[in-house]
This record gives C-alpha cells, sequence and structure tokens, in this order.
C-alpha cells in the first residue's frame, strides 16, 4: 500500500515523546526543532523546542493510521475534508532544510489550499559574487500551502552564504525545475 507524510496531533509537550514511540516502532518520522532564546528574567539562553505544537509528521500507509491513534499521547489525525489529511512529502523537505538552516522561526497560519504551489514569499535581497551570495535583506518567507501555515526566519545581520549551500538557491532551483520543465 502506497505510504504518505500525515500530521499527527498529540497532548501538549508531548512532540519528541511520541516520535521517539515511531522510531522504536521503525516508522519514519519527523518533529521538527526550532531554537528560540528563552525569555528569561536576567539571562537568555538558547532553548530547542518543536517548531509545530502538538504536532509530529509520520510516513505511513493509509491502514496503520488506526493503531497509531490508540498509541498514549496521540490525540488524532490532522484532518481535510473528513479523511486524514495527507502532507506534500515536498513541504516535509522543506520544513526539514528550513529547520537545518535557520534559527528563531515564526510560523504564521493561513488558508490551505492544497492546489497551490510551494512558494518563496519573501527572500532575502543578494548579490553574488563568485560562488558567494551576500545576503541584505533580514526576512525569508516560504509558504507551504497544504499544511496552511508560512515559515518566517529572521537573519540576524548581513552575512555571506557559500551558494551551493544555501537552502533558498536549492529551493529556488528545484521549484523552477517542477514549475518549468516539461521532461
Amino acid at each position: 500500500m502506497q505510504k504518505n507524510w500525515y500530521a499527527v496531533y498529540t497532548k501538549p509537550q508531548c512532540e519528541k515523546k511520541i516520535a521517539s514511540l515511531f522510531s522504536k516502532w521503525k516508522l519514519e518520522n519527523f518533529c521538527p526543532q526550532n531554537c528560540t532564546k528563552s525569555r528569561g528574567s536576567w539571562k537568555s539562553k538558547m532553548v530547542w523546542e518543536p517548531l509545530f505544537k502538538s504536532y509530529v509528521f509520520v510516513y505511513i500507509s493509509e491502514d496503520q493510521i488506526t493503531r497509531l491513534k490508540r498509541a498514549e499521547g496521540v490525540v488524532n489525525f490532522l484532518y481535510w475534508l473528513g479523511k486524514p489529511a495527507v502532507i506534500n512529502a515536498r513541504e516535509i523537505e522543506i520544513i526539514r532544510e528550513f529547520s537545518n538552516d535557520y534559527l528563531d522561526i515564526k510560523i504564521q497560519r493561513m488558508e490551505v489550499d492544497i492546489e497551490d504551489a510551494i512558494e518563496i514569499i519573501d527572500e532575502p535581497s543578494y548579490k553574488m559574487e563568485g560562488k558567494f551570495i551576500s545576503i541584505k535583506s533580514k526576512t525569508v518567507r516560504v509558504k507551504l500551502p497544504s499544511l496552511g501555515y508560512t515559515l518566517i526566519a529572521e537573519i540576524e545581520k548581513e552575512k555571506t552564504l557559500d551558494r551551493q549551500n544555501s537552502l533558498l538557491d536549492n529551493i529556488s532551483t528545484q521549484i523552477s525545475h517542477q514549475h518549468f520543465n516539461t521532461a
């Protein structure tokens, strides 16, 4: 049976526990982490927490859903039009890359549109010098239509990135290949 990515809704603060349980059951899963500054009274520190509160993504076939619903800590699956919502695999890949490349990511709700394309809404302006990119603006936004979220990351200050390792370059290239190649 065909496998797809699904979003599992968990009890509050059970995301890591559920992801660990799924890993123990040898199910491919993904619980994206976000590094943020804690809001302490006198000292701030970096804290890792789930990017999507109460969600873990799991790659399974539809017939495994009933079993996973019974797992301790699982509330339900995310549903769309009366069926468990299938999450676009490319969106999972982009979330994975985005959470690896940026810190202190914000998420913003938007309208779900499963027919819409993944899109970089705002991207940093940059100046290319050989194989390096010098980033000038401060915000990166990626629209994830099947999830109904936009990921937003701030770039602290102007910095130079190796063009070959740039998430934006990778996403832009892959999006243009998907939409403009006829082969």
